[in-house]
């Protein structure tokens, strides 16, 4: 493997922080360190969450925690399917006083939007989020607004339930970086629960903020400067040629999730402590960051298939770059 440059940043504090917003986060969302993990990862890779799992099990909650920990702005979404794309974005209203027209932000513009049930709004309203989630701005009235910095969309959805909803199109759905499942507590962080229950330690809101802005941007930044060897790249790209031809499935990884792949790779060695990645980190997040991207044939759908079955092939079938891992 590539040996890193001399120039590689020290993370030890990264993760030391990394830590303590798990923590913080997970005082809330009981027995679930892995998936609020990534959910940290997600936010200072500058990517977006999906969470599918069933009501109940703390999705919105883990939303609102995160931003809480980290000192920013908040703001929730209902997705229903009267919700119109100005509901999303903001609308111009006419001001008589003045004899002109006034920009009103709708809810898009916060560090942490939460998409409750984005499934349940209709495409022309999911579409509202394209261009925020991509290219972090937003065009109304021919104008162009920027949104704030950092930005993160996490959108929730029921995998189980499905009248009156609309799947999302594969455009958006790609743009997430990330799908999670939080799942039913265990035994001992649902009696947890029930212990705590009216002390107030479940509501986000009361959540000490463990960092602020400034540290975000400054966790971002350490991310990037995260070293991938070359071969470790090639890596990458050999598991992205393999779900595009590979004979059981119908749509493999686009560019844009080769480099999300590469991203949260950097995000976990950046939570360990590392400046560099290794083909661990990639396999750790390989199925958060592609299951939801992959769309199998119709006839392996019809059968029952898993997604992630195909791709733990893929990952078995790709060869691992060996070598002597740069010291850190």
């Amino acid at each position: 493997m590539d040996r890193q440059p001399a120039t590689a940043v020290v993370l030890e504090p990264f993760s030391e922080l990394f830590r303590s917003i798990v923590a913080n986060v997970a005082t809330v969302v009981r027995g679930k360190d892995s998936a609020v993990g990534l959910a940290v990862i997600c936010l200072v890779c500058e990517g977006h969450l999906l969470i599918e799992d069933v009501p109940g099990v703390g999705k919105t909650t883990l939303a609102k925690a995160l931003a809480r920990s980290f000192g920013l702005e908040c703001r929730r979404i209902q997705f229903t399917p009267d919700l119109l794309p100005s509901d999303v974005t903001g609308v111009s209203l006419y001001n008589r006083d003045t004899m002109s027209f006034t920009f009103r932000p709708g809810p898009i513009f916060a560090n942490v939007v939460i998409a409750d049930e984005i499934n349940r709004a209709s495409p022309k309203t999911q579409s509202a989020l394209l261009e925020a989630m991509q290219e972090r701005q937003v065009s109304t009235d021919d104008t162009t607004r920027p949104l704030p910095e950092p930005f993160m969309v996490v959108a929730t959805q029921n995998p189980v339930e499905h009248e009156g909803t609309y799947p999302l199109p594969e455009s958006q759905i790609d743009r997430f970086m990330m799908r999670i499942s939080l799942g039913y507590p265990d035994k001992g962080s649902e009696m947890a629960m029930l212990d705590s229950d009216g002390g107030g330690s479940g509501d986000p809101d009361t959540l000490p903020v463990v960092a602020d802005r400034a540290t975000v941007h400054a966790m971002i930044s350490a991310v990037k400067a995260v070293y991938a060897a070359g071969s470790l790249r090639e890596y990458i790209v050999e598991l992205a040629g393999a779900t595009r031809h590979h004979p059981a499935i119908a749509l493999g990884m686009s560019p844009r999730s080769t480099l999300a792949l590469q991203r949260a790779a950097q995000g976990l060695a950046a939570s360990t402590g590392r400046s560099y990645v290794t083909p661990d980190d990639v396999k750790t997040v390989f199925s958060s960051v592609v299951a939801h991207r992959i769309v199998l044939q119709p006839s392996l759908v019809a059968s029952g298939t898993e997604v992630r079955e195909i791709l733990h092939d893929i990952e078995r079938s790709v060869r691992v770059p060996s070598g002597r891992t740069p010291a850190n």
